[in-house]
């Protein structure tokens, strides 16, 4: 057949017979290296006839199949024995000195070095400057080549300062928790989750512009003790209506800011009470009491169109505005951070009414007011700590900032017993109040108080 044979690219310097390879002496032969031959082509050994084939996955696949099929091959002829004691190499049943016909050199022993892991002690304190260490200088070797780690060395202050630290227990003390004071009204919507915070938030900024401020010396009829013989009868109407305590708080609001901003006889003192508490019960009552019935209370000294022009007038002074952070409001919060018990509630309750009976707490907000006798009921209680984190994360206040109010409601719970005004401290001894007032008032709050 006359088909033209395909010759197979020849290596570099010449040609390969028979495993050998010839030297190309044809002209312009020299050098040169066949176009195909690129990497991406080989010669199959032992195959005649065809051309280069393309490596492919495939194809290196069975070519390393056939290497490993003739290495196996191979090693099957050759029998191998290897003595460890120094017996001669043997190569199928022959000893390989005697094929060779020279002696064999002595084998060396191969010497494996053991490979030694590295170790290294971190101590709880050193940690983090251990570990940075390590990441700097990973081996520390030594002149025989063997690795050990370092231990790094403690500084002298740091071993005091830990010392110091572990003698004043500050190690030990674990951190407070805040607790989440509404976690048990997840299910009542009056409680108003969703936005009791920001209503408390906005109590705290607009607290100061329904606050009165101090009046007593523009009054020129009315001093303390007048407007504390008031409030103190009030407390007494208060009760006898069984009114809330809502009514009681915005009552006495309504008669600071009025007579913060209008001058007042000291015969119509009486009335400004019985209009802001008209004014406070239709405002915070389902059923207020009605126009008669303070004219009763007040022993006819007041005739209806009196009381009704005098509310009149206190609500245009006031511009209709009764919508106040009062100081109940915040009891209400501070109470419940304070998580209480019966007797808590109660002597919190006292100490804020005294408070209000007294124009000298009138230079403090509401918030303040609320927070320290929070703070001087608990400390009357003997409750340990007397202010903690939760308190002072929902009251704004921190103890030292308290210190002031409080002192001043405790000695306000001190004289209660000998004082003209009976009203607060008669409520409060009653056994539904669990007798509050008899306790004895907080020492350390005391002036000389230890």
């Amino acid at each position: 057949m006359a088909s033209r044979p395909i010759v197979p690219p020849q290596p570099k310097g010449g040609a390969v017979v028979g495993g050998k390879q010839q030297k190309n002496d044809a002209p312009g032969a020299r050098n040169r290296r066949a176009l195909g031959d690129i990497g991406n082509v080989v010669n199959i050994k032992g195959i005649e006839g065809k051309p280069n084939r393309p490596i492919t996955r495939s194809f290196c696949a069975q070519l390393l199949a056939n290497a490993q099929a003739a290495a196996a091959a191979e090693n099957n002829k050759k029998q191998v024995c290897v003595n460890v004691d120094g017996a001669p190499l043997l190569l199928d049943g022959v000893a390989a000195g005697k094929k060779a016909g020279a002696p064999k050199p002595p084998q060396k022993k191969a010497i494996v070095k053991p490979k030694v892991d590295e170790v290294i002690v971190i101590s709880p304190d050193t940690q983090d400057d251990d570990a940075k260490a390590k990441l700097e200088n990973p081996v520390n070797k030594k002149n025989d080549g063997e690795g050990m780690s370092r231990k790094k060395a403690h500084a002298f202050t740091s071993v005091l300062t830990a010392r110091s630290k572990a003698a004043c227990g500050l190690t030990k003390k674990p951190k407070e928790q805040i607790v989440d004071i509404d976690a048990a009204d997840a299910g009542n919507e009056l409680a108003a989750l969703e936005y009791v915070e920001d209503i408390y938030k906005f109590y705290k900024l607009v607290e100061n512009e329904s606050h009165p401020h101090d009046y007593i010396d523009s009054q020129p009829e009315i001093n303390e003790s007048m407007r504390g013989i008031l409030v103190d009868w009030l407390i007494d109407v208060h009760r006898k209506f069984e009114l809330s305590l809502e009514t009681l708080y915005l009552t006495i609001n309504i008669i600071d800011r009025f007579l913060a901003i209008k001058t007042v006889p000291r015969k119509e003192l009486q009335l400004v009470g019985i209009g802001a508490m008209l004014m406070a019960s239709k405002y915070e009552e389902i059923w207020p009491p009605e126009v008669n019935d303070f004219v009763h209370l007040s022993d006819s000294a007041y005739t209806n169109e009196q009381i009704l022009v005098m509310e009149k007038i206190i609500l245009g002074k006031l511009e209709w505005t009764l919508t106040v952070p009062t100081p109940y409001v915040f009891l209400v919060r501070f109470i419940k951070a304070s998580l209480p018990d019966q007797d808590l509630e109660n002597m919190v309750y006292f100490l804020a009414e005294l408070g209000m009976m007294h124009y000298a707490t009138i230079m403090h907000c509401p918030s303040m007011i609320a927070s320290s006798a929070v703070y001087a009921a608990r400390c009357t209680l003997k409750m340990i700590p007397a202010w903690n984190e939760t308190l002072k994360l929902h009251t704004g206040f921190s103890e030292p900032q308290l210190i002031d109010c409080a002192k001043l409601l405790v000695s306000f719970h001190s004289t209660a017993a000998k004082s003209r005004l009976q009203a607060v401290y008669r409520k409060y001894s009653n056994s539904e109040r669990r007798s509050v007032a008899l306790l004895s008032p907080a020492k350390a709050l005391l002036p000389g108080g230890l």
